[in-house]
C-alpha cells in the first residue's frame, strides 16, 4: 500500500523564536493603539496576554482595511475578503510569515476560539463602511440608521459583543451563562462609545441612536447638525442609563471567567464605566471637547486591578 494512503497533510509549525517575533509584533500594534483596551491586557498573564494582542491587531488589519478612504468600497470589500483568505489559509496549516497571522493561529488553536466568530469580528468592522453616505452627502443630509433599540442593539452585537465572546475564550470559562454575559457586556461598552463619539460619528454622516429613541424626545436627525446640548441631554441621559443595565452583567462576568483573568476584565469594564460617569458629570457635554479618561487616572485602575491579581 502507497504510503501516501490515509496520510494527511504536514501542518506548517513556526519556530519558538518566530512566534516570539510575531507576538512582540502584535503586542507593540495594541500598545500602540488600543488605547483603554490595552490597560486590560496588561494584568494578564504572558500567554493570554498575547493572544488577545493577535486578536486585536488582526482586528486593527481589518480596521485599516474597511477605513481607508483611498480605496473605494468595492475595493475594500476585496481587500478584506483576501485578507480573511490569508487567515483562513493560515489556520488550515498553510505556510506564512506574516506575523500577525502567525500569531493568530497560535492564539485560535491555544485557546480553541471559533473561526466564525473571527470571521464575525473582521465583518464587524465592515458595517459602518457599508452603510456610509455617498461622498456628495454631507452631516446636513445626516441619517437615521437604526429604527428600534433591537436593531441598534444587533449592530453593536456585530462590532461590540463578538469581541466580548473572543475575549473569553482567552480569559476561560466553564459556565455556559458567561456566553450572554459577554454579549451584553459588549453592548454596553459600544453605547458609551456612542454617546462619547456622537459629535464625531455626526460629522461622518453616522447616527446611531434609533428613531424610536429620538421620537420619544422629540428630536430628528436635523438636531445633531448643530447640536444643543440641553435639547440632546434626556436622550444622551437615557442611552447612558441603558449602558449601566448592561454593564451589571460585565460585573456578573468577572465571577465566571478564570481567576488569572479576573482582574483584566475588571479593569477593562471599569475603565469604561469611568468614562461613561465622567460624561454624565459633564452634564453629556460630549461636544464642546472629547471626554476621555487621563493616563493617570487608568494607571490608577490598572494599579487596583495589578492588586487584586496578587490578592
Amino acid at each position: 500500500m502507497s504510503a501516501a494512503v490515509g496520510s494527511s497533510p504536514v501542518q506548517f509549525a513556526p519556530t519558538t523564536s518566530q512566534l516570539e517575533m510575531a507576538y512582540s509584533v502584535c503586542r507593540h500594534i495594541a500598545r500602540s493603539a488600543a488605547r483603554n483596551f490595552y490597560y486590560g491586557f496588561v494584568v494578564l498573564p504572558r500567554p493570554k496576554r498575547n493572544a488577545l494582542s493577535a486578536v486585536y491587531a488582526f482586528m486593527r488589519r481589518c480596521d485599516d482595511i474597511t477605513d481607508d478612504n483611498t480605496l473605494s468600497l468595492y475595493d475594500r470589500r476585496n481587500k478584506l475578503a483576501e485578507w480573511l483568505d490569508a487567515v483562513h489559509r493560515a489556520f488550515a496549516g498553510q505556510p506564512t510569515d506574516e506575523p500577525v497571522l502567525l500569531a493568530l493561529t497560535d492564539a485560535q488553536r491555544r485557546y480553541q476560539i471559533p473561526v466564525g466568530l473571527l470571521d464575525q469580528l473582521a465583518y464587524g468592522t465592515a458595517v459602518d463602511v457599508e452603510q456610509e453616505p455617498a461622498p456628495a452627502e454631507t452631516s446636513a443630509t445626516l441619517g437615521i440608521r437604526y429604527r428600534t433599540f433591537e436593531e441598534l442593539r444587533q449592530y453593536c452585537y456585530g462590532v461590540a459583543s463578538v469581541v466580548g465572546l473572543v475575549c473569553i475564550r482567552i480569559f476561560g470559562y466553564r459556565d455556559p451563562s458567561a456566553e450572554p454575559l459577554a454579549e451584553r457586556c459588549g453592548v454596553a461598552f459600544q453605547l458609551t462609545n456612542i454617546i462619547r463619539d456622537v459629535k464625531e460619528d455626526a460629522a461622518m454622516g453616522r447616527l446611531y441612536f434609533p428613531e424610536d429613541d429620538l421620537a420619544q424626545f422629540g428630536l430628528s436627525a436635523a438636531d445633531f447638525t448643530s447640536p444643543d446640548v440641553a435639547r440632546l441631554r434626556p436622550l444622551l441621559a437615557m442611552e447612558a442609563d441603558r449602558a449601566r443595565d448592561f454593564y451589571g452583567s460585565g460585573e456578573e462576568l468577572v465571577h465566571l471567567v478564570n481567576e488569572d483573568s479576573q482582574p483584566a476584565l475588571w479593569v477593562l469594564i471599569t475603565i469604561y464605566r469611568r468614562l461613561l460617569e465622567k460624561i454624565a458629570l459633564r452634564q453629556y457635554d460630549v461636544f464642546s471637547e472629547r471626554v476621555r479618561l487621563s493616563a493617570s487616572e487608568k494607571l490608577t485602575i490598572l494599579a487596583r486591578g495589578f492588586l487584586k491579581r496578587l490578592a
